[in-house]
């Protein structure tokens, strides 16, 4: 390699947003998914779990509210997925791929 090349790597920083933006958009997709669906289930366990206590149930809401939490949650991440595909999106207008001119 030259000696040019050599110090553009020394010289990169570790994150170039510029040209690791596909990856970084993909895995903000990928963990903003994940987590709202561990969000929904996490709170309506803990809404059927409550009711359990209050009514002295043995884990029927627990269960149908777990499974309301897996649609819900499933329901809201559908709707993410749809909207991050949508070909009618808004063009951003920070993106260095398009070409403008």
């Amino acid at each position: 390699m030259n000696k040019r090349t050599d110090e553009k790597k020394r010289k990169r920083a570790f994150f170039d947003y510029k040209e690791d933006r596909d990856w970084v958009e993909n895995l903000t997709v990928v963990m903003q998914l994940g987590l709202t669906m561990a969000g929904c289930i996490c709170f309506c366990f803990f809404i059927g779990h409550y009711l359990d206590k209050l009514l002295k149930f043995r884990g029927v809401f627990t269960t149908i509210f777990i499974l309301l939490g897996v649609a819900g949650g499933a329901n809201v991440c559908y709707r993410q997925i749809i909207e991050v595909t949508d070909p009618k999106k808004k063009e951003d207008p920070d993106d260095p791929r398009i070409d403008r001119s």
